[in-house]
């Protein structure tokens, strides 16, 4: 004989839900404390970069560590305001120095970084969309090889063409012109911007390209008329990561570079002094200075990113 079930009275379903609906809160709970706690890992040295260019003199390696102070825009006065080093030193040591000389101001440089970056990330936009475009769409023979081909210009070290640059720079007359540097600059980030484009070339079905080949377009306008339209949110994140590359490159900057063209990560080389030590305070200003540039143009291509990561999600 089947044993008759015992009914679960409203008092025990209801507590049921509610330990229920407390193990998820509890779980999400969990998770915003761990992704709040891995952000601020990565966040806590910029803010403690931001931190030391506010800080006086005194305060930046103190020890343990000062969070709350009265700031200072000393650092930022030099670096963005033009004034003179020697004054700035001069109250803050009461003793002349000769070390700096006014080169500290620093506008120019993140100008030139910005016309540098900016420049060399169009021209990687402009010729890798079509570069991959060809590796992704046309038959030829040893394709892969010409893609790992491709690649392997990426794997060599910087520090091994800094020489033949330098050289064949030197032959062309190039030392130190914005041409010069804009040209290596997409040289190096080039390769690494076809293949990322080639990755979203592949993601968009052929079937279009011969729709609107069928519907009277050329190969070229089924190009730049629709096929491109379904890329655009790579071509945004390549043009971010050439835009970084660009902006933090250091080594071929400073071997193919004088005085006429300094960017900023080679000026900020300079904040180390042979008298003085490293001029942390100055360098931290420069340093946050630097990256609002980077956090702009990140903004300003954000929104194809996000229809990127979006599209497709919903149907009909």
């Amino acid at each position: 004989m089947a044993s008759a079930s015992i009914p679960t009275s409203p008092t025990s379903h209801r507590a049921n839900i509610d330990r229920l609906a407390w193990l998820r809160d509890g779980k999400m709970w969990v998770r915003t404390i761990v992704t709040v706690l891995i952000v601020g890992l990565f966040i806590f040295p910029i803010f403690f970069w931001f931190l030391a260019s506010l800080k006086p003199f005194g305060l930046i390696f103190t020890l343990p560590p000062v969070f709350f102070f009265e700031p200072t825009l000393t650092w930022y006065s030099v670096v963005l305001g033009g004034v003179p080093y020697n004054q700035v030193m001069l109250d803050l040591t009461g003793a002349l120095t000769s070390t700096g000389g006014g080169l500290y101001y620093s506008v120019p440089y993140i100008i030139a970084s910005m016309v540098v970056a900016t420049a060399s990330t169009g021209l990687v936009v402009l010729f890798g969309t079509p570069a991959a475009y060809a590796l992704s769409r046309f038959p030829m023979r040893r394709r892969h090889d010409i893609a790992f081909w491709i690649l392997s210009t990426r794997m060599m070290p910087v520090v091994v063409v800094a020489m033949p640059f330098f050289l064949m720079y030197r032959s062309f007359g190039w030392i130190d012109t914005y041409h010069g540097v804009i040209l290596v600059h997409t040289v190096i980030n080039l390769p690494l911007a076809i293949l990322l484009l080639k990755s979203f070339f592949d993601e968009v079905p052929f079937d279009l390209d011969e729709a609107a080949m069928v519907d009277g377009a050329t190969r070229w306008q089924a190009f730049y008329k629709v096929i491109i339209h379904y890329v655009l949110p790579g071509m945004a994140a390549t043009a971010i990561l050439s835009f970084i590359f660009s902006w933090n490159e250091f080594l071929l900057t400073l071997t193919l570079t004088r005085t006429a063209v300094r960017t900023m990560p080679v000026a900020a080389s300079t904040f180390d002094t042979a008298t003085g030590g490293t001029e942390w305070g100055f360098l931290a200003a420069l340093g946050t200075s630097a990256m609002v540039p980077v956090f702009i143009f990140v903004l300003f291509v954000q929104r194809h990113l996000v229809r990127g990561l979006t599209m497709g999600a919903v149907k009909g």
